[in-house]
């Protein structure tokens, strides 16, 4: 098989699973910190936590996974409101996921937030490809 060829079909998903992960260490580290080092309760760790997470995860979707390179008002901003709407919604699903989780059951909060995040991942993928980066006509 040809690894060029591979990569070039491939590129996309490679890229979001790379940022994905540098995405989720944000996410998973940030919350780990705030909650067990810093004693920030439960709900507040893991909103912060999201929202540094999406700050990355805008940046490195747009530019290098789906290359959305342009950052003129009228292409980036319709982006940027259609992934923070579709980020909120898989935000409001880890957050239930994690108040289930961690305050009613009393489960261990980073397992519960690694299998949250695996169910958020796919779902933000395909919210990214489908509904928000979309190939532009080079002259629009």
């Amino acid at each position: 098989m040809d690894v060029k060829k591979l990569w070039e079909k491939y590129r996309p998903m490679a890229l979001y699973l790379i940022f994905g992960a540098l995405t989720t260490a944000v996410n998973i580290v940030s919350y780990t910190l705030l909650y067990q080092a810093a004693g920030v309760p439960n709900v507040p760790s893991n909103i912060i936590a999201w929202v540094l997470s999406v700050a990355v995860a805008f940046v490195t979707n747009k530019v290098w996974v789906f290359d959305s390179k342009s950052f003129a008002p009228s292409v980036a901003l319709p982006e940027l409101w259609k992934f923070a709407g579709c980020r909120v919604g898989t935000g409001l699903l880890d957050l239930a996921v994690m108040w289930v989780g961690v305050d009613l059951l009393h489960g261990p909060a980073t397992a519960i937030k690694i299998a949250s995040n695996v169910a958020v991942i796919v779902l933000n993928y395909v919210f990214s490809k489908w509904f928000i980066f979309q190939p532009r006509d080079p002259d629009s």
